[in-house]
């Protein structure tokens, strides 16, 4: 049953906080191959979750790996809280906050103007802190370093953007998108065009595709299956 399931499976994991992507891979890698006692599985993930984020991560194992490009492309749905008011390098916490933004101005219908400006298509500038390559080299090795960094802008799409304001300066958010959206330029975006700032506190990948974030389960489950499953 484990060899088969080796052989070519898509799993679905709740990623936890501070794991990056990889951390999964080669858990769930090094897992099987101890099971199975084989110095060699393919595991590959579909669409990366920064380290800071949660939810719904897509392993594919195996011959299931050539399905990771056909994955990929599928609309993203994500839940999060951005912080008005103050922004760090980084644009989520994974930064110290760098700067102070009035917030008081903010209105009702401010809001509701400004998020209904990100609706359908336009451009996206990434973060600095991102893993897009300049000139051979990650972006966030650079930011890190303190140099500077220019980055393209990429042809995005975002076809349903919620927000919920009762918790002020704290906005809680439900957005789809396209693949190749990054929320923490949504968050720093959403700030400066309500003339203020914004950080990304909290983020969860809910959907990608037609794959949910309810059908997904925790890494340790997935751990116990392989341990317990025959080979």
């Amino acid at each position: 049953m484990l060899k088969e399931f080796a052989q070519g499976a898509t799993i679905l994991i709740d990623k936890p906080l501070h794991w990056t992507s990889f951390d999964v891979v080669n858990k769930v890698r090094w897992n099987l191959k101890r099971k199975l006692g084989v110095k060699k599985i393919k595991v590959g993930h579909a669409g990366t979750l920064d380290p800071l984020a949660t939810g719904l991560l897509i392993l594919c194992i195996g011959k299931n790996t050539k399905l990771i490009d056909s994955i990929m492309p599928g609309e993203k749905q994500y839940t999060g809280t951005i912080l008005l008011g103050k922004t760090t390098p980084s644009f989520d916490l994974e930064t110290e906050y760098n700067a102070d933004f009035p917030t008081e101005h903010i209105t009702a219908e401010l809001l509701e103007e400004v998020r209904q400006s990100f609706l359908g298509e336009q451009d996206q500038v990434p973060p600095v802190f991102s893993a897009k390559q300049v000139d051979g080299k990650r972006a966030y090795d650079l930011a890190r370093a303190g140099k500077e960094v220019e980055l393209k802008s990429n042809r995005i799409h975002i076809s349903d953007f919620q927000i919920d304001a009762r918790n002020f300066p704290q906005i809680t958010f439900n957005v789809s998108c396209s693949k190749g959206t990054y929320i923490r330029s949504i968050a720093s975006d959403f700030g400066q065009r309500l003339n203020s700032g914004g950080t990304l506190i909290e983020l969860r990948r809910v959907r990608s595709g037609e794959y949910q974030i309810e059908d997904a389960k925790q890494v340790d489950e997935w751990l116990e299956f392989i341990e317990k499953a025959e080979l």
